[in-house]
């Protein structure tokens, strides 16, 4: 089933729509805080579309996805009983917030620049951190590393792939997606438990 390719054809008509650094910066920020959807979905293709601007999307997506982790820290910080606790229940996630606090008890600052950097949710350790009030300036200064890499490091593959990585992406696109999913799954599946 080629479910991906179709949508990797939508998301780079969207990457060159007059709005897009706009949807970048909004899906930078609330994907920080509660939002599924990763920031390199629209960082890569707008970085393909237009790689003289790949600096620019990188800072963008970096700026706005600390200032929503900023956010959801606060969030966990100041209204974690009456809004967070019951929206977490609700959404069945008490468990991945009792593994984000075991993992914060036993790496500490680290579990931040690990979820900022890799797909692990960094959503959840943004609320996570607010919550057990950690120290927010090493918060912030580890997500802007964290974050920064991994943006920065997509935009520059992008761009220094250009047309060659855009052909191999659209190859494969339909199977990277797919092992995507499956990868998720099994993920949803282990920390379930």
């Amino acid at each position: 089933m080629k479910i991906f390719s179709r949508l990797y054809q939508q998301v780079m008509i969207w990457s060159v729509h007059r709005h897009a650094p706009l949807y970048l910066s909004l899906n930078s920020f609330v994907e920080s805080i509660f939002w599924p959807i990763p920031v390199d979905v629209m960082l890569a293709p707008m970085t393909l579309v237009k790689p003289h601007r790949a600096w620019y999307y990188a800072g963008l997506a970096t700026f706005f996805s600390v200032l929503g982790a900023a956010f959801g820290y606060l969030l966990g910080y100041a209204l974690w009983d009456p809004v967070v606790a019951p929206f977490i229940a609700s959404m069945g996630y008490e468990g991945k917030i009792e593994l984000a606090q075991a993992w914060f008890h036993e790496w500490g600052i680290w579990v931040i620049f690990i979820a900022s950097f890799t797909p692990i949710p960094y959503k959840v350790f943004t609320v996570t951190a607010g919550m057990l009030s950690m120290a927010f300036l090493p918060f912030v200064l580890v997500s802007i590393v964290g974050r920064g890499l991994r943006f920065y490091l997509v935009a520059g593959l992008m761009k220094w792939g250009g047309p060659t990585m855009e052909a191999k992406l659209l190859r494969y696109i339909d199977i990277l997606g797919w092992v995507c999913v499956v990868a998720a799954v099994v993920a949803y599946l282990m920390l379930r438990n």
